[in-house]
């Protein structure tokens, strides 16, 4: 703000930190989370590798299970590899709904991944299991949403489970602990024909 001096900056500042510090400290809570990524916009799957990468770093293990890709080379499949006690990898997609245009073949799909999202989520040792584009199968109803709520609700205590995809259902966002809608406002691909670029969409 215009005129302020930097005394009076700096007390602005130190009655924020001190409001601040107030209300980190009544947070106490420490738990799993469930967190969905959702929404139009770029950046679902991104941000929850992300959190997968923060997880490494902690020296947490992770297990990722991607419903939609398959065997394409992608970024994060080639950093993964290179953490194999932490990380276990597993692009069990066949392509999206329109690739593959057989719906049996895309309901066995999803079946294989869930069976082995829900292999992690039952086993203590993955602190975090990513079902990356989970709500694509849940919509094209290849998976019935009351089961996988149902092994949702009863994870570990301190299992934190990440599910992206757009459109997710109503009733995973209710039972979320944090959920982000990822808003689109312009794409390259969209605007100017520029198609996907490893390291930015794989």
């Amino acid at each position: 703000m215009a005129g302020r001096t930097d005394e009076q900056h700096a007390e602005k500042m130190k009655r924020k930190q001190a409001a601040h510090d107030r209300i980190v400290a009544g947070k106490t809570v420490e738990k799993g989370l469930l967190v969905v990524h959702t929404g139009k916009g770029k950046g679902k799957t991104t941000a929850a590798l992300g959190m997968v990468v923060r997880a490494i770093g902690h020296g947490r293990k992770v297990g990722v299970v991607q419903f939609v890709k398959g065997a394409m080379e992608t970024g994060e499949k080639a950093v993964f590899a290179r953490f194999p006690e932490q990380v276990e990898f597993l692009p069990m997609g066949d392509g999206f709904t329109w690739d593959t245009q057989d719906r049996a073949q895309d309901i066995a799909s999803a079946r294989r991944a869930w069976d082995e999202v829900r292999r992690m989520i039952a086993d203590p040792a993955y602190d975090m299991v990513l079902a990356d584009e989970l709500n694509i199968v849940l919509r094209y109803d290849y998976l019935p949403l009351d089961e996988v709520l149902e092994v949702l609700k009863a994870r570990p205590e301190m299992t934190h489970v990440i599910v992206t995809g757009r459109n997710a259902p109503d009733a995973l966002i209710a039972a979320a602990d944090l959920v982000t809608e990822m808003t689109l406002v312009r794409h390259p691909f969209r605007e100017q024909g520029v198609k996907a670029q490893p390291g930015i969409e794989y």
